[in-house]
């Protein structure tokens, strides 16, 4: 008998702080396991059915999304796309940049959430943006299989966000104050200039304010300041005079990066990768910003290679979605399934137990910085791969950092989630249990997970196993 196919259908939708895009696709998926086994759905197939136009994000005010403007959008590219909100079955939307701080950001989420279809729905953190934006630009992909330090740099209208891979792992991210609306135009006249950028102005003792012509000298001094600071992110050099165009932490990538790319709005400038048409115009500084950076010595102190997506590398990322089984040897507390929507943090133990311990309050302080808000309930799932065969002092040792760490989130009263690669899960969960933490425990295994992935965990199933949905935010090969 030959294996039957289904199709679902995904949609994507990015509201960003220049732009709003939205992405419809067709993910077909089959049953890749024999007759005999436990079921295991793998999508096996992407089409694009329809891409929108680029929209300039529709704001009320510096502060304020317009939100009936973007239903407005959203409504249109559905009629135009032949779809209805009830056919999509999978997909995300992602408020990212200066949009995600917007005052009325988390209404347009609740909205989109019940009224544009069935979404994993996400106002994307600036870790978290970069993230998903270097899997949508394909470098993450790309860092599979060699030794070179690939970054990824989405600039936007407001914020450079910095992901740096090597084989697929996530060696840190930074974000900047670098963008292309820092500075925007009206009648050729300057319309706006950034907090961020005023306070370099300042720090710097340059007189540049609103009124001033769009020609003034002065802003390819903000320019120059802009891609300085920049250019000493990525060499890991920031000065004391970086500061003001830092969001968050420094960067926390230990290792030299080798490969350069860059994605997102002013990219779309550097490469014009975009196609079809477009309504976002540009009265702003992105076009400046990037002819600066396409002759800067970037050039010169990295390889620099042109990403598969520009300005859609995190919509494209609204997509896939995978099916898999747990393994048998879980620890669960079933009164807290299923679980919806949860972020991973990845930590890999390099088959070094030792060096994995000391390594784990690092990747958690991680998670912290992309997840645990202190505003917002928000949980998290702790993915642990390549752990060494351990004896079961071992075992103990990990369960005692995992409660200590666990017991320091901004909300340590939710479960903890745990994700293992390999058969531990069972032993893991229950070492937790009997040295006495007071949360719920989840810890399934044979999951295969990345850093900034979600997932849904289904109730346990008669065979003592459960039903895992992974979505990944990004357009990635599905080749092994």
């Amino acid at each position: 008998m030959s294996k039957q196919r289904e199709s679902i259908i995904s949609a994507g939708i990015d509201i960003g702080t220049s732009t709003t895009k939205l992405i419809i696709s067709r993910l077909s998926l089959l049953n890749v396991a024999g007759i005999s086994h436990v079921p295991r759905i793998e999508i096996v197939d992407k089409e694009i059915l329809y891409q929108s136009p680029v929209y300039r994000t529709p704001l009320l005010d510096e502060t304020t999304i317009n939100t009936s403007e973007v239903e407005q959008i959203i409504q249109h590219e559905y009629d135009r796309a032949n779809i209805s909100p009830h056919m999509i079955e999978t997909g995300a939307v992602i408020i990212t940049g200066e949009a995600a701080t917007k005052n009325n950001a988390s209404e347009m989420v609740h909205y989109l959430s019940k009224e544009a279809g069935e979404f994993l729905v996400a106002t994307a953190g600036p870790d978290l943006e970069g993230i998903i934006a270097a899997k949508g630009s394909g470098v993450f992909a790309k860092s599979k299989g060699n030794r070179l330090v690939r970054a990824n740099v989405d600039i936007g209208g407001g914020t450079a966000n910095i992901a740096v891979y090597k084989n697929e792992i996530l060696l840190g991210t930074c974000t900047l104050h670098v963008g292309g609306r820092l500075i925007e135009f009206d009648h050729h006249v300057i319309k706006s200039i950034s907090p961020p950028v005023r306070s370099m102005l300042k720090q710097e003792g340059i007189r540049l304010q609103i009124g001033d012509s769009h020609n003034h000298p002065h802003i390819d001094k903000v320019l120059n300041m802009l891609l300085g600071t920049l250019s000493r992110t990525l060499t890991n050099e920031l000065q004391e005079k970086d500061r003001p165009l830092i969001l968050g932490h420094k960067p926390d990538w230990r290792l030299p990066i080798d490969v350069v790319t860059f994605s997102g709005g002013v990219s779309e400038c550097m490469y014009q990768l975009e196609t079809i048409e477009s309504k976002a115009s540009y009265n702003d500084i992105g076009i400046l910003l990037a002819a600066k950076i396409q002759q800067s010595s970037i050039y010169e102190k990295f390889i620099v290679e042109a990403p598969m997506e520009t300005v859609r590398a995190t919509v494209l990322g609204a997509g896939t979605q995978t099916t898999e089984i747990s393994g048998a040897t879980i620890e669960i507390d079933p009164s807290k399934l299923p679980l919806k929507n949860i972020p991973i943090i990845k930590h890999d133990f390099h088959e070094q137990i030792e060096n994995g311990i000391s390594t784990l309050e690092k990747t958690f302080q991680q998670a912290r910085r992309i997840y645990d808000t202190a505003y917002v309930e928000n949980n998290f799932a702790l993915s642990l791969t390549n752990i060494p065969l351990v004896k079961f002092n071992d075992i103990q040792r990990i369960a005692n950092e995992i409660k200590r760490l666990m017991n320091e989130r901004n909300h340590p009263d939710l479960p903890i989630i745990l994700v293992v690669e390999s058969d531990l899960a069972k032993v893991l969960g229950q070492s937790l249990i009997a040295i006495g933490v007071q949360q719920p425990v989840i810890s399934i295994d044979q999951i295969h997970v990345d850093t900034g992935d979600y997932i849904d965990i289904g109730k346990a199933l008669k065979t003592d196993v459960v039903p895992v949905i992974v979505k990944t935010l990004t357009f990635h090969s599905s080749e092994q």
